[in-house]
């Protein structure tokens, strides 16, 4: 069954065809055509470029795409204190994020782009802030037992002695990436997407801030982590965000390293 489909609309530019990644196309007497035995990725930029709105595809539809200039674009000066205004934040409210916001982060999440399209990222929203809480309690356990406890001890102390959480920041909500176990590419998927979801996450009022302690035992030989969500033997843990209302808000935008680069002419 084919998947492109042309109207009377076509112009015969090419655009399509020159812009599919997987040379999926090529020029037909009415328009493109699907060359036999290509396997479409389902990117849609053959719908996204089409100047006459004339080709659709079933993997990518044309009427679920988004017509591109009813957004404005951020100026440069805009889009650098966007992006410089992300922090990782490891100090929340105590208050939980309304399911719809939560919903709102992993919907930016699933449009980043992953490798050959393949996506293949779902989401666990962990609501229960006594389940983080219980997680919290299993991670430290494992660091205990880690050769790498030499690295966290301080983690360790400040939670035993003090009530300091490390792992989740006391953070109300958690976002866990998953993917199938034989996937590929699912770990640069996941850093793709989480990446999309923080930088959204300010829009909402919100914080966030990638939880490593616990991504590391969660996909350790025999870890108990991924059963406590519920998540199944033929998924993975690929990432993991803590997510909050900031419990301070920052009056200035940090600087980082000096920049290293190299350019080959």
């Amino acid at each position: 069954m084919s998947l492109v489909t042309v109207n009377e609309s076509c112009i015969q530019c090419g655009l399509c065809i020159e812009e599919c990644p997987v040379y999926v196309l090529k020029m037909g007497e009415k328009g493109p055509e699907e060359v036999v035995g290509a396997n479409c990725n389902g990117c849609g930029h053959c719908v996204a470029i089409c100047p006459s709105s004339a080709i659709d595809n079933a993997k990518a539809p044309l009427a679920l795409q988004v017509d591109a200039h009813e957004f404005p674009k951020l100026n440069p000066q805009q889009a650098e204190h966007f992006l410089r205004s992300r922090r990782s934040i490891r100090n929340y409210q105590d208050k939980s994020v309304p399911r719809e916001f939560l919903a709102r982060l992993v919907n930016i999440a699933r449009l980043a782009p992953t490798a050959a399209n393949s996506q293949g990222i779902s989401y666990v929203i962990v609501e229960n802030k006594q389940l983080i809480e219980k997680a919290t309690e299993i991670t430290i356990q494992m660091v205990e037992n880690s050769p790498v406890r030499h690295l966290l001890e301080a983690a360790i102390t400040g939670y035993r002695e003090q009530g300091l959480d490390s792992v989740f920041r006391g953070a109300p909500n958690l976002i866990i990436a998953i993917a199938d176990k034989n996937s590929p590419y699912a770990r640069n998927n996941a850093i793709s997407c989480l990446t999309y979801l923080e930088l959204f996450a300010p829009s909402l009022g919100l914080g966030t801030c990638w939880a490593g302690i616990f991504e590391h035992f969660a996909v350790s030989e025999n870890s108990p982590l991924p059963n406590l969500f519920n998540i199944g033997e033929d998924k993975m843990v690929v990432g993991a965000v803590m997510v909050g209302y900031p419990k301070y808000s920052y009056r200035r935008l940090v600087d980082r390293n000096s920049l290293d680069v190299m350019y080959i002419n």
